[in-house]
């Protein structure tokens, strides 16, 4: 418990009050706060390091550049990757993500294949997919998720064909708290001829990620949601795909010569980047995944097991509520819960809450596919961090049954 207390002091926002109430907030999937090194590594960089990267010779843009590109090598290491060619830096995971649906749907997709797109993924994780199959002609094609929001892989095999170019899968589901059989899923695609996309958002929070055990071919992650800046984000990529694919936009730092009569492209991992790219923020990842890293102390861990169990525990206890992601065993479960209550609007306690000092997420949580296969129009979601603190779990399970009454 103390170490955790001492976690919580490098996170600012943590000591904050809302409506006079000690700040409890369970909305990290969404955003997790950032700590002090991070703050500090965006500070120097806006202050002191403040230039565009790569192009020019002076000083600072030298040392820009050098935070940029030890964040690549930093970030290679972090996830297991090949070579610092298959690290490209972009805003975030729906950058990422809509990145591959336009470059390699344009090298590999064409009229009449088919994009896997699983029940439960995010809205940046379906959208890009739908537009890349509009404007090629090909066929979005869904693995559904059974009562208790596991994957149904057993009618993975029969919904991929000789046509089938790509499949796309969230690690961790963003509003189930699952862990899906990624490797497994790898595995039957790989066997088939079938690329894999997977979507690390909460996945690399949650989870060691190994790209190169996974096999996975694309890896998207955001740094907001792991403590680093917003606007910042990974891509993952499998070289020799990358190398096929043709740039998904066009400008400055992605060239390699530009005439009338026709432009030659950078190597990898430029290719992939242009423009003027995110000079503070992109170097906070690497205080970040050291953050991520201190935090998988096994004190730390154990504080946060004990969390997850309480959760469990008091959800599924309560008649009035629902639970959405119910794990088989606790292991594949992450410390995020989904719920419905019974004769009680989730805006509404999530409003209740709020002034009770809890920041918690209610609607439909960027998956209104999801919402539409569990028959509802929005969930209630609380998701714990490792600087959360089970104090502040029994704190949210009694404030939540003050709410329900109200609403009674």
């Amino acid at each position: 418990m103390m170490q955790v207390e001492k976690i919580r002091q490098e996170f600012p926002e943590l000591s904050e009050s809302v409506y006079g109430k000690p700040l409890v907030y369970l909305d990290n999937a969404a955003t997790a706060q950032r700590p002090r090194s991070v703050i500090a590594k965006w500070t120097e960089m806006s202050a002191k390091y403040n230039a565009n990267l790569h192009r020019a010779v002076h000083r600072i843009a030298d040392v820009a550049t050098a935070e940029y590109e030890a964040t690549r090598d930093a970030v290679r290491a972090y996830l297991n990757a090949g070579c610092r060619e298959e690290i490209l830096f972009t805003s975030g995971t729906t950058a990422s993500i809509n990145l591959v649906a336009f470059s390699f749907g344009e090298a590999f997709v064409g009229a009449g294949d088919e994009i896997i797109v699983c029940e439960s993924e995010h809205h940046s994780d379906i959208v890009p997919w739908q537009m890349l199959c509009e404007r090629k002609g090909a066929v979005v094609k869904v693995l559904p998720v059974d009562d208790s929001g596991h994957l149904r892989l057993d009618l993975l095999p029969g919904l991929l064909t000789p046509r089938t170019r790509l499949l796309c899968v969230a690690q961790i589901s963003n509003v189930l708290g699952l862990k899906n059989p990624v490797k497994e899923i790898v595995n039957i695609c790989h066997s088939n001829n079938c690329c894999v996309l997977v979507d690390g958002a909460q996945g690399i929070v949650h989870d060691r990620v190994d790209v190169r055990d996974l096999d996975c071919d694309f890896y998207a992650f955001s740094g907001h949601k792991i403590y680093a800046a917003p606007g910042t984000g990974v891509l993952y990529g499998r070289r020799s795909l990358l190398e096929q694919m043709p740039p998904y936009m066009g400008g400055g730092e992605m060239i390699g010569t530009v005439r009338w009569t026709g432009t030659t492209y950078a190597p990898l991992p430029q290719k992939f980047e242009a423009g003027t790219q995110n000079i503070a923020g992109t170097p906070t990842l690497r205080p970040a995944l050291e953050m991520a890293e201190q935090l998988r102390d096994p004190g730390i861990e154990a504080e946060t097991e004990r969390v997850k169990e309480f959760m469990l525990n008091a959800l599924q206890q309560d008649p009035r509520i629902r639970l959405y992601g119910v794990p088989r065993t606790e292991d594949e479960k992450i410390p995020l819960f989904s719920f419905s209550v019974e004769h009680c609007h989730h805006e509404d306690l999530a409003m209740i809450l709020d002034k009770m000092g809890i920041a918690v997420r209610s609607g439909q949580m960027c998956a209104e596919p999801l919402m539409d296969r569990f028959g509802v129009t929005g969930m209630l979601r609380v998701s714990f961090a490792p600087y959360n603190t089970l104090q502040e779990a029994e704190y949210f399970i009694a404030s939540l049954g003050k709410a329900i009454k109200m609403l009674e």
